[in-house]
């Protein structure tokens, strides 16, 4: 059949308009799509102060192992585990008998030596005259003296043997050496007490003061010596800033500790010196045994200051997107000095006026165009303080 001319001419015009509305919508699909809007932080200084942390172990002022000086059968046992007690106060009574007897036994001896005393005097006193009317040899008096003298010694060890024997009764009652904390008691009352035996009676440990151990490597130490004044170690020690103390829950303990003590040498299998921090602990809050660690402070007057937020881990290493010319950004590692909650405290990589992209970082890429949308430091700042 036979197609009419206009019908041929209106189809092959459909055929036009289609195709380039195809072609059209092709270019479209192929356009670069527009640049994302994304906000630019500019890098700043501004004072702050990071932390160093480092482990611990938490030890009282005085941790005493409290151990009978006499054997005996445990009588009594005055406190219970976990008690508070003053200095002086009674904690066990070993069974005080028999060092009763030694007492009455070693006085009886000091009776017997002095008797012996009286005896050796009147020998010498009754051959004094005869010695000198020549009645009697002279080696006789000699003999008699020496008597006496050995008499006289013997009373002197009658009488150290009876203040040995009431030490012992003494030491039958045991008290506390120092005010503090009963630890566990393994011993029950009428168990067999050795002055030889492996366990305690019990561990007396006196927390008005807590001692907090720690360590600090061979760089660690260098760095310390270099940042404090003093002409010596105990100077710089002085000049050192209060430290805090991270508990176990993460939150600070309410006292500031102060640096008092380095050990005398670095340990040659860790590489690393012990130190020690001392924190008050008037409310027995702290304990023997406990963990932390302790936050020392660092002062920086010009802290070259970035989010947290602004920065991607790559192998270990940190980077930031710099913004570059025509709004490409461009990353670039930086190295971390120090932080806080919500910033890093910058040594290398970035300097002060440079912009980054502040967040929006996921999807970038080096070469990337973006729309920078400025943010301000100080608002920053105000609304997540460093």
């Amino acid at each position: 059949m036979k197609i009419p001319g206009k019908i041929r001419f209106i189809v092959l015009i459909s055929s036009i308009i289609l195709l380039q509305n195809c072609t059209k919508a092709a270019e479209g699909s192929n356009a670069a799509p527009p640049a994302p809007e994304l906000p630019v932080y500019t890098v700043i200084t501004s004072p702050a102060t990071t932390y160093q942390e480092f482990p611990t172990a938490l030890e009282g002022k005085n941790n005493v192992e409290i151990r009978s000086q006499v054997d005996g059968y445990l009588d009594r046992i005055y406190v219970e585990e976990g008690s508070y007690v003053r200095a002086g106060q009674p904690l066990f009574k070993i069974d005080s008998r028999s060092y009763g007897e030694q007492v009455n036994m070693a006085q009886a001896n000091l009776q017997a030596a002095n008797a012996n005393i009286e005896k050796a005097r009147v020998e010498v006193d009754r051959l004094q005259p005869l010695v000198a009317a020549k009645v009697v040899s002279d080696v006789q008096l000699k003999t008699a003296k020496a008597n006496y003298a050995a008499a006289v010694a013997a009373a002197s060890q009658a009488k150290a043997s009876v203040g040995n024997a009431r030490i012992n009764v003494g030491f039958t009652t045991i008290t506390a050496p120092v005010s503090g904390y009963i630890g566990r008691i393994p011993y029950k009352k009428g168990s067999l007490i050795s002055r030889t035996d492996v366990n305690p009676l019990t561990l007396l440990s006196d927390i008005s003061e807590i001692y907090a151990y720690f360590s600090l490597s061979e760089l660690d130490f260098i760095a310390f010596q270099k940042k404090y004044p003093g002409a010596s170690l105990e100077e710089k020690l002085k000049n050192m800033p209060m430290v805090d103390l991270v508990i176990a829950d993460n939150s600070i303990y309410p006292e500031k500790g102060k640096m008092s003590i380095v050990d005398g040498q670095f340990d040659k299998t860790t590489g690393a010196i012990s130190v020690r921090a001392v924190f008050p602990n008037a409310q027995g809050t702290l304990r023997t045994g406990n963990t932390g660690r302790v936050r020392m402070p660092q002062m920086l007057s010009n802290a070259v200051v970035i989010p947290q937020e602004s920065t991607f881990e790559i192998q270990d290493k940190t980077y930031v997107y710099i913004l570059g010319k025509d709004n490409k950004v461009t990353s670039k590692p930086v190295k971390i000095s120090g932080k806080t909650s919500g910033y890093y405290f910058i040594s290398e990589g970035v300097t002060p006026g440079e912009k980054i992209v502040y967040t929006g970082i996921g999807n970038l890429k080096d070469g990337v165009s973006i729309k920078p949308k400025a943010i301000s430091s100080d608002s920053l700042l105000r609304a997540k303080p460093l």
